[in-house]
């Protein structure tokens, strides 16, 4: 890939991850960049397709125009929202960098550490929730453990709803 970045967002289509998304592709994507959406779906039984074949190591990178298609994203079980497309489509042709989607089965938090060094990436972004203190120490915040346990540049871009 050469001297270009490879800049991750943790995205699970959620309005929390696409605030993340939008704020990586306006403020750190420039020209030429790989901009690489890391999802992470719950470990399951996964009797057939893509999900039984990638469970260990994660899918292979998969290009915007083909996670674009529902028709592939089915057979990975996800469901990618119309604004985080849209976010994505713009980002590409505007900024001209490539955009791709790696997807992972498992914990969240551990998963999307692996990434960075799976992809490998150069920085990660990922949203928060804005869990309240008692919710956060009983669920366990995803941004928290990464921020701890990353081994490139997390930026945390926070809710305030």
């Amino acid at each position: 890939m050469g001297d270009c970045r490879r800049v991750g967002v943790a995205v699970d289509f959620s309005p929390f991850s696409q605030k993340a998304l939008k704020w990586a592709v306006d403020n750190i994507c420039r020209s030429g960049d790989h901009l690489i959406l890391v999802n992470v779906r719950p470990e399951g039984n996964y009797e057939e397709g893509e999900m039984q074949l990638w469970e260990a190591t994660g899918s292979p990178l998969i290009p915007l125009i083909e996670f674009s298609d529902p028709v592939i994203m089915k057979k990975y079980g996800v469901n990618p929202d119309p604004e985080t497309l849209d976010i994505v489509s713009t980002a590409s042709r505007q900024k001209e960098i490539i955009v791709l989607m790696k997807i992972f089965w498992g914990d969240a938090r551990e998963k999307i550490c692996e990434s960075i060094d799976n992809i490998p990436l150069d920085c990660i972004v990922v949203g928060n929730r804005g869990l309240g203190k008692l919710k956060r120490v009983i669920m366990g915040s995803v941004s928290n453990y990464v921020v701890n346990n990353a081994t490139c540049p997390v930026t945390v871009v926070k809710s305030h709803d």
